[in-house]
């Protein structure tokens, strides 16, 4: 993973990251409240070598303490030390248990030896270490033998005595929160890391760039109104999301050459990647800037296109297939543009014969003659072969990839699915965008540099209302101006 993909993973997780810190810092804090508060109490002695007072019995007696400091160091946890201070304090401890409260130290080069006691008494904690003071130098004088005078030559100083603390040493409430902290956003990161390397969803361009190497033509970015209004560039011709589909259209444009095949399909891996509307908002803006453009309703299982473009569907592609109608028959002009549609007609028992049968080849052919793009809106390719079958005898295939929707293994079988039968990959058209996030509309090559609020804006300033009128029993409404000529009428 690269920088900028552990700065997706932050902004994608990033609430996972701060709730599992405040995790952290709860836990924390629990602990802290639990825990038993316990004081500490610190003496010092001072280890010193009896002499005559000569340099050369100074040095050698400075010497002499230093490399038996530490030995002595060890003597304060023995139980020759602390059972003696347990009889004369009383306590109710062994002296093993005792040892797990005292520490001895002594810095490097020096003859110091700091006691310190922890207990959750202050008072007890400063008594048990002044007393270990005093017993120390009584059990270190027994240990090391007298010498010629009889006196030890080692003399035992009590420093500083053990003050009663006046606040617990622990729990380090401080302490234990910035752990806490810095626990949690650890494991924050981890789990969103590892949410992320999990997850399989298709939601960005660099997750279809990691699968396939076909170019991504456009992004169309998710609106929850597209049940209400499926035809965007026509409800709503100056939102953010019309503009997306000129986009598209702009792209297209330069995959459709002189000498180059002018039919292509538009499919998906799975249903629900919004593969219809996409055809038919692709068709109706590519018309619109007076291209001559045929859409054919190619799902012949399924067929939504007649509902959302609002025109008569009984009649259609299956019955110019079998002769029992011509294409001047069942071809329907919308709106005022150049723009036809091809319905679905009668739902076949042989949905993929047909699609793949030498009628539909010759089909493909005349409407490639006749029209600058024809685009077919066929079913998804997980589920049966149809688009498969159609795309190999049209420019390729422009597969619709749903953010969110659609797993990379789906995406994989899909592209499987169209090479394995010789057909190509005209382009990827990514769909149900996000509008907030690091996968969103504004954020990739997709965004316009005005940002998402920008149809909202003219909307605002430029807000008309549609005029409707009948004309032969047929409604129809004057679009603001945009792409689409002010006095158009487009049909409801």
């Amino acid at each position: 993973m690269e920088l900028r993909d552990y700065l997706r993973v932050v902004r994608k997780g990033w609430v996972i990251i701060v709730a599992i810190t405040l995790a952290g810092v709860a836990a924390a804090s629990l602990i802290s409240i639990a825990e038993v508060p316990k004081y500490l109490a610190s003496s010092k002695v001072f280890v010193s070598a009896e002499s005559a007072g000569s340099v050369s019995e100074l040095s050698q007696g400075s010497s002499f303490t230093q490399n038996q400091v530490k030995s002595y160091t060890d003597v304060v946890t023995t139980p020759a030390v602390l059972q003696p201070v347990i009889d004369q304090l009383g306590l109710d401890i062994s002296a093993a248990d005792l040892a797990k409260q005292v520490t001895a130290s002594t810095a490097v080069g020096t003859v110091v030896v700091d006691i310190s006691v922890t207990d959750e008494s202050a008072q007890h904690a400063a008594e048990i270490a002044n007393a270990i003071s005093s017993t120390f130098e009584t059990v270190v004088a027994k240990l090391v033998p007298v010498n010629a005078s009889g006196a030890s030559p080692v003399k035992i100083s009590v420093l500083q005595q053990a003050l009663v603390p006046t606040e617990p040493s622990s729990p380090n409430t401080r302490l234990n929160l910035v752990i806490g902290a810095a626990l949690g956003l650890i494991a924050g990161l981890i789990v969103a890391t590892l949410r992320q390397l999990l997850d399989t969803k298709i939601r960005n361009e660099q997750d279809v760039e990691a699968v396939t190497s076909a170019p991504i033509l456009g992004g169309i970015a998710f609106d929850p109104r597209t049940s209400e209004r499926p035809l965007v560039v026509h409800d709503d011709p100056r939102s953010p999301r019309s503009e997306s589909f000129r986009t598209l259209r702009t792209n297209l444009q330069f995959l459709v050459a002189a000498e180059a095949p002018k039919s292509y399909v538009l499919t998906s891996s799975i249903p629900g990647e919004g593969k219809s509307t996409s055809s038919a908002n692709l068709a109706i803006v590519t018309a619109a800037a007076g291209t001559k453009v045929v859409i054919i309703d190619a799902d012949l299982r399924k067929p939504r296109l007649s509902t959302y473009l609002g025109i008569e569907g009984g009649a259609g592609l299956t019955d110019v297939l079998v002769g029992r109608a011509t294409l001047a028959d069942v071809l329907q002009k919308w709106g005022t543009d150049e723009l036809w549609v091809l319905p679905a007609g009668r739902i076949p028992p042989n949905p993929s014969e047909l699609l793949g049968s030498l009628a539909m080849i010759k089909l493909i052919a005349t409407l490639e003659a006749e029209y600058d793009l024809v685009i077919f809106d066929a079913p998804p390719l997980l589920p049966v072969t149809d688009a498969a079958i159609l795309a190999k005898h049209t420019g390729g295939a422009l597969l619709i990839v749903g953010s969110g929707r659609v797993h990379r293994g789906q995406l994989k079988g899909s592209i499987a699915a169209l090479q394995n039968v010789g057909s190509g990959i005209a382009g990827i058209v990514m769909t149900m965008l996000p509008t907030k996030g690091p996968d969103s509309y504004g954020y990739g090559r997709y965004g316009y540099g005005y940002g998402y609020g920008y149809g909202d804006d003219l909307q605002t300033e430029g807000k008309q209302k549609r005029k409707r009128s009948t004309r032969g029993g047929q409604t129809t409404e004057a679009l603001p101006s945009d792409s689409v000529d002010a006095d158009q009428k487009l049909p409801v």
